[in-house]
């Protein structure tokens, strides 16, 4: 049995550890309103934008000339698993669960004898793929140290997938990412982003828009392609930033409810140990007074 000091010691500890989570649960909190509105501020407009150029893609598929980054290089061999997670813990399963994603995916994809790549961007997506595909693992790209995502940095990790795609190093590109649905919900994603998805049946009717291009289709979507990768990269960066708020906001909270029932627990041992030796000392002294 644990004496009355070692008891003291253990309450006093997740004393001290419930306020560090308490903490860590309130900023995480006010972090969250700005990432959450952030992440569905951006939404309509990446949405659509998606869905015209995938409309687009399936009127000039088969095209001469069609921009590769709008249709692809017409092969399906390599493939770059774009795996984005957080830098940090203390978030529950958010972490993994990006990785179990993107390691079914890779799986997935070298079973049906492909040649996969991987792009970590995030140290904690980096370690969990490593451990198992090392050899497919490419550079990583840490996003630590900064308070709210910038449109720059979306731009930092689309030029350089686009670099790679231009050097004929992959043929498909699929970000792997936690899509914010609620502070208790974030659901692991895969978006394709090169080449752009055909369009959804339901969208089948506008998929033979006639589009009418001013100044001209080749200068447009020179800036346009480009400017969609980005865009994409950047509201799935937004999304797993707010969904790792709320699911650091939502582990916080269930840490700091369990070292106040470890408390509890400690303080009801405590007492009762207290209370056995103020009881075994009675009977001594009782039984000494009986002695004499």
């Amino acid at each position: 049995m644990a004496s009355l000091k070692d008891l003291r010691g253990r309450i006093n500890s997740v004393k001290s550890t419930r306020k560090i989570t308490s903490a860590m649960k309130m900023v995480a909190a006010s972090k969250l309103r700005r990432a959450q509105a952030a992440a569905e501020a951006a939404r309509p407009y990446a949405e659509r934008m998606s869905a015209m150029l995938s409309r687009l893609a399936g009127n000039v598929a088969g095209t001469p000339g069609a921009p590769r980054l709008l249709v692809g290089t017409g092969k399906d061999q390599i493939h770059l698993v774009i795996a984005m997670t957080a830098d940090r813990g203390l978030a529950g399963a958010f972490n993994s669960g990006v990785g179990r994603q993107a390691r079914t995916l890779v799986r997935r994809l070298l079973s049906e004898g492909k040649t996969v790549k991987i792009l970590a961007v995030g140290r904690k997506g980096r370690d969990y793929l490593k451990r198992e595909f090392a050899s497919n693992m490419g550079e990583d790209l840490a996003m630590g140290g900064r308070k709210t995502i910038e449109f720059s940095e979306a731009r930092d990790v689309a030029d350089r997938v686009f670099a790679m795609f231009e050097r004929g190093e992959f043929d498909v590109a699929t970000v792997v990412y936690n899509q914010f649905k609620s502070v208790i919900a974030q659901i692991p994603t895969e978006m394709q982003i090169i080449p752009l998805p055909p369009p959804k049946a339901a969208a089948d009717e506008g998929a033979r828009a006639v589009y009418e291009f001013e100044p001209d289709e080749e200068t447009i979507l020179l800036r346009l392609l480009p400017q969609n990768l980005a865009i994409q990269i950047y509201r799935a960066m937004l999304e797993s930033n707010a969904g790792f708020y709320g699911a650091q906001m939502t582990s916080m909270d269930n840490a700091t409810r369990n070292a106040g029932d470890m408390i509890n627990r400690l303080t009801q041992n405590y007492n009762r140990t207290r209370q056995a030796n103020i009881t075994r000392e009675l009977i001594e002294i009782i039984s000494g007074a009986e002695a004499l």
